[in-house]
């Protein structure tokens, strides 16, 4: 892995290059540095969103996550090197069918609304299906593992599920719900 950074401005970047884990140089516009800005990004507004009341399993759970991406990006940063392990997703998996599991069934397409928590998990899951096509198109020149195009799309799923439990959670003690699309299907439905 690449020498930790003991100083912030290095002056190096000036060029519109940025140095990798490995010591090469790449353009600021490349794939790979998209990707990482992406997933960095999406770590960025989970903590935003960790700001927030929330339940202490999900902040817990997030925190997790936040170490995880940490991961991705170090391995987007060392071209084939290995940190997020297969065993993440697993654990997207259980988280989503832990919280999918409390939840009504949705009966319509919702809106990425309601709570603040709600609304940021929301932009967290819209951050991280932009980082896994960032990842994608990345996977389209260079050979990449199966692990961090999996655990961004486990991810994006599971924040839309935390913003459903964000959006019931409330300090007050009272009880929230998903904010519906007035879709003309419902309305028809309704009469």
């Amino acid at each position: 892995m690449g020498q930790r950074l003991t100083q912030i401005a290095t002056r190096t970047g000036d060029n519109g290059t940025t140095g990798l884990g490995d010591n090469t140089r790449v353009s600021k516009d490349s794939l790979r540095v998209h990707a990482m800005g992406d997933v960095d990004e999406l770590n960025s507004n989970i903590g935003v969103l960790l700001c927030e009341d929330m339940p202490a399993d999900v902040r817990a759970l997030l925190v997790e996550i936040q170490h995880q991406l940490f991961n991705l990006g170090g391995e987007l940063s060392i071209p084939g090197y290995e940190l997020l392990k297969p065993q993440a997703v697993l654990a997207l998996d259980a988280a989503l069918a832990q919280y999918n599991e409390a939840l009504p069934r949705l009966q319509e397409f919702i809106l990425p609304a309601g709570s603040r928590a709600a609304s940021l998990a929301h932009v967290c899951r819209t951050v991280a299906r932009r980082a896994e096509r960032a990842v994608v198109a990345l996977e389209g020149q260079e050979a990449l593992k199966d692990t961090p195009r999996q655990y961004l799309n486990r991810l994006s799923d599971l924040m839309f599920v935390l913003a459903r439990v964000l959006n019931r959670h409330r300090p007050d003690g009272g009880v929230g719900d998903d904010v519906y699309w007035k879709s003309e299907r419902l309305a028809q439905a309704a009469q």
